[in-house]
């Protein structure tokens, strides 16, 4: 199986190893709280609503488009917003993070700060207000003025994480994380990709959430196609939107598998969710435009490889439920990662296998019963993985090396 790396795609993950618990003295872990070891630094601020426009606006607030993009609050959302402010209602706080001397990321509250700026730019008018349903209707520019007056008034509150929280780059990304994993957004806990998107912005990062809106790999993961406007624009369809992958972006980190899993042997031994963090930080870091780009080529000819070779159950399993056996109607990782490493190992021998098309395909039913401890469970770790990844290997290549 050929599964060399392009120049410079390497990385080295062989630091990610975490020590195991250090046992301290309550003398020590006293002296270490004293020191001020792993202790946030905060501020805390108030911004009236009216200078929410400025703030979305300015170079000095960082904010995430894709994180928005999949995530876009429905006018009626907004609207109930908007409405809390009239009754004065206390909202949570935003959490922002000073990234330089008054540059500040925004780590939680994208959506409330757009759909206040949204409002006061006339981009909406309310809907579906209960208590001032009298409103519906109106944009900011049409309310009466005591209702104009009574909005302006009011403030949005952010708790800032001061840039002298960390001492390195590496510490910092460690703190939001750790800040990440503690802050509820929209009363949901953020998925581990949702955190690396915010995290870890680089080059890598941004190929595989563009890579996820692949044709032949949406068809595969049941994932609305993008249409004209989204190629356009950017902008997805509610029904794209609303999509169980999509929208906490598991597409995006299907496609961060299959990269990282390409140097699957420099997975130290500690959980999945690391090693993904740890290569996509070290990718964002090390891959310049040429590995991106043919990073880019291998994922959309191995997706349409996949396609190409087994339609849209390429990604199903077949399984066993109370002695009969029938096919599980959805994709799943756990023959998703191993068979996309399998056929991009065995792309210089695509039209030879699919010379072999029909036997492979009528074949797949009888390999997947006869490896059914193989791919039993969800265990997707690294030793799974690669076993997975040889018998896969050898199914295929015993229709073309007959």
């Amino acid at each position: 199986m050929n599964n060399e790396l392009y120049d410079n795609e390497k990385v080295d993950l062989t630091q990610q190893n975490i020590d195991g618990e250090i046992k301290l003295s309550k003398d020590e872990i006293n002296e270490k709280y004293k020191k001020g070891e792993v202790r946030i630094i905060t501020e805390q601020a108030r911004y009236p609503l009216s200078t929410i426009v400025n703030m979305v606006n300015s170079d000095d607030y960082i904010l995430n488009p894709e994180f928005q993009r999949r995530h876009r609050w429905d006018v009626s959302r907004k609207s109930r917003l908007i409405e809390s402010f009239i009754m004065n209602v206390p909202i949570p706080p935003i959490f922002l993070y000073e990234r330089e001397y008054s540059v500040y990321e925004v780590m939680d509250g994208l959506q409330r700060l757009t759909a206040i700026s949204q409002f006061y730019e006339d981009k909406f008018a309310l809907q579906d207000l209960v208590e001032w349903s009298e409103l519906n209707g109106f944009k900011y520019s049409q309310l009466p003025e005591q209702i104009k007056k009574g909005i302006d008034r009011r403030y949005i509150s952010s708790i800032i994480l001061l840039q002298e929280t960390a001492k390195s780059e590496s510490e910092a990304n460690r703190l939001k994380q750790l800040v990440f994993e503690r802050i509820n957004s929209g009363g949901e806990k953020l998925k581990a990709q949702e955190i690396r998107n915010a995290l870890f912005p680089g080059g890598l990062n941004y190929l595989t959430i563009s890579l996820s809106r692949n044709k032949y790999f949406c068809k595969l993961w049941n994932i609305p196609e993008p249409d004209e406007t989204e190629i356009e624009n950017g902008q997805a369809r509610q029904e794209v939107i609303e999509n169980k992958y999509f929208k906490d972006m598991s597409d995006a980190e299907l496609v961060l598998r299959f990269f990282a899993y390409r140097q699957v042997d420099q997975w130290q031994g500690n959980t999945m969710e690391s090693f993904l963090d740890e290569f996509l930080k070290k990718g964002n870091e090390q891959f310049n435009e040429n590995v991106l780009t043919n990073l880019k080529e291998l994922f959309n000819d191995t997706v349409k490889f996949a396609f190409d070779l087994f339609g849209e159950k390429a990604f199903w399993l077949h399984r066993k439920r109370e002695d009969k056996w029938f096919h599980y109607e959805r994709p799943t990782k756990i023959l998703y990662d191993p068979l996309m490493q399998v056929l991009a190992s065995n792309l210089d021998k695509k039209e030879t296998i699919l010379a072999k098309k029909t036997e492979i395909v009528a074949g797949i039913e009888i390999f997947h019963k006869n490896e059914y401890e193989s791919f039993k469970g969800r265990d997707t770790n690294k030793t799974k993985v690669t076993d997975r990844i040889i018998v896969l290997n050898n199914y295929l290549n015993s229709f073309i090396n007959e």
